[in-house]
């Protein structure tokens, strides 16, 4: 709103220079029990799911660019993601789920995952806060008898993420050096082959007796969505040819396909069976600032009705528990709920570390803080997603479901309640000890902590 009364050239240089909005907060104040209280929903003493998995490995898939509408949907009667419907329909899915990343990107969606804390005011997490000593996923299930690796097949300098893995603790992380540099897709070998190597390394993760902790990082379906002829596995209508929304759904079908086969080997090699399996997008990959009238359109006839900044940012998430039966949660929830759930499954309390999620199998009210795609101040909650303008009063919230509401929905204590939760853990990170020894590099499969 600012931008456009006061002219985008205006706005920008007023955002550059303006003087930052967080509170001010003392950083020894941020203690569990402080953003508990600020939260303002109490634990469960029984929580439904505890340890239901215990000792199991835990898979996290991070779907690049996945979006929500895309399951389910069909285009002229062709099923565009047949694998992860299946997925949806066989396990937990949260369809009410909403990217929380910055300008990080894709690396920033492995830090929230991975830290349940919040992105930087600026600039990528895994540039600003990979000299901190996290407390994250990989170090406490590493010590609680986990090994732990990631896989992604781009390099690993890339973002930083050399850095970022040294302050997150992972065990060993494996990149472009071990996945190769056949069959690129985007910046790097093909999900097909992120997802056959991963899986027999898995195979033997599982194999020396110990449960494992490992994140995949897909990619082939990453902007600008011009996978390879070769790699079609369906015909676009005409009317899609030509438009960033068809290449979108094209590339998607493609990364689905990648999904399927690494899905089917997991089950062939024993190791689906014996793990949790997490999978989300990491964040949006077709943006309303982008899209001209034509693909508005065809969003449109996707969506049966205008496409909103919710729809934007609301990505799947499906869980695969062992032995559970398939629901279908209907709360609000953000990347950073992934390490408070899975800590609940596998059994192992958070009571003494600083997280901002929730376990959104036992927490049915959210307030998810937004940065860098909203302004900030912004925040999802179960009534929309709430932008700000020069302050609350004059903010709009955006309804999950569509249309416009040209007033707050939530009371102003939810804005309040986002405003002090992303400033404290702004604080809570800048006051972490320095990571020892974080200029070194390491080999891929490696050590990496």
């Amino acid at each position: 709103q600012q931008a456009q009364s006061m002219g985008i050239i205006n706005y920008e240089a007023y955002a550059a220079f303006a003087p930052s909005k967080d509170l001010k907060i003392e950083p020894q104040s941020v203690t569990p029990a402080m953003v508990a209280q600020v939260k303002g929903a109490a634990e469960p003493e029984q929580p439904a799911y505890w340890n239901s998995a215990k000792g199991k490995n835990v898979i996290i898939v991070q779907l690049e660019a996945f979006q929500n509408f895309l399951v389910d949907l069909k285009i002229d009667g062709k099923e565009i993601t047949p694998n992860m419907n299946a997925l949806v329909h066989d396990h937990f899915y949260f369809p009410h789920f909403f990217q929380q990343v910055g300008q990080g990107n894709t690396a920033d969606a492995e830090f929230v995952v991975n830290t349940s804390l919040y992105v930087p005011p600026n600039g990528a997490a895994s540039e600003i806060y990979a000299d901190r000593a996290l407390p994250s996923m990989p170090k406490l299930l590493g010590a609680n008898g986990y090994q732990t690796a990631t896989f992604h097949t781009n390099s690993v300098i890339f973002w930083n993420r050399d850095q970022l893995y040294k302050a997150l603790g992972w065990g060993k992380y494996y990149d472009d050096k071990f996945f190769g540099k056949s069959d690129l897709v985007s910046f790097g070998a093909s999900d097909e082959v992120l997802y056959a190597k991963t899986a027999e390394e898995l195979a033997r993760f599982q194999e020396s007796g110990k449960p494992f902790y490992a994140q995949i990082i897909s990619m082939s379906g990453h902007h600008p969505f011009r996978i390879p002829a070769a790699k079609f596995k369906m015909e676009l209508p005409k009317r899609y040819k030509g438009t960033l929304v068809g290449d979108y759904i094209q590339s998607q079908n493609y990364a689905d396909y990648a999904l399927g086969q690494f899905i089917d080997e997991l089950k062939k090699n024993g190791v689906w069976d014996n793990s949790v399996i997490v999978l989300y997008g990491d964040h949006q990959g077709l943006p309303i600032y982008s899209l001209n009238n034509k693909e508005k359109k065809l969003m449109k006839e996707i969506y049966s009705r205008d496409y909103s900044l919710p729809d934007m940012m609301n990505i799947p998430l499906v869980i695969s528990v062992p032995n559970e039966q398939p629901q279908v949660f209907q709360q609000v929830g953000g990347q950073s709920d992934i390490y408070p759930t899975v800590a609940n499954l596998i059994g192992v309390p958070l009571k003494d570390q600083v997280i901002f999620g929730r376990d959104i199998l036992n927490q049915t009210a959210n307030v998810l803080p937004e940065r860098y795609y909203l302004p900030s101040g912004s925040f999802i909650t179960a009534k929309g997603a709430f932008v700000p303008g020069s302050g609350y009063a004059d903010g709009i919230t955006y309804p999950l479901e569509g249309g416009k509401v040209a007033k707050p929905l939530d009371a102003k204590s939810e804005y309040d309640k986002a405003h002090r939760l992303i400033s404290m853990s702004d604080e809570f990170v800048s006051s972490l000890p320095a990571v020892s020894g974080s200029g070194d590099k390491t080999a891929p499969g490696q050590e990496s902590k």
